[in-house]
């Protein structure tokens, strides 16, 4: 959580994001059993008084919003 509010503090919450691949990692942090602890990353972040929008924005939303902005752009070359 430290290292998230790192980066917040570095280049805004706007470009933030957590993934969720689990695949082939040797270790998880301390509690965790396996990807379903997930959740844990926003308990932290409501605890340290996040909003609900910047939870969500970190949780997925910016990286649904970079990606739909790629694909807007993709599809507008022309290329089908």
């Amino acid at each position: 959580i430290d290292h998230i509010e790192y980066v917040i503090n570095l280049i805004g919450i706007d470009y933030v994001g957590i993934g969720s691949d689990y695949d082939g990692l040797d270790c998880l942090p301390e509690g965790w059993k396996d990807c379903m602890d997930h959740i844990k990353i926003a308990e932290y972040l409501d605890k340290r008084g996040y909003t609900t929008l910047d939870i969500e924005k970190i949780m997925g939303q910016n990286f649904l919003r970079v990606l739909s902005l790629f694909q807007k752009t993709f599809y507008s070359c022309h290329f089908f």
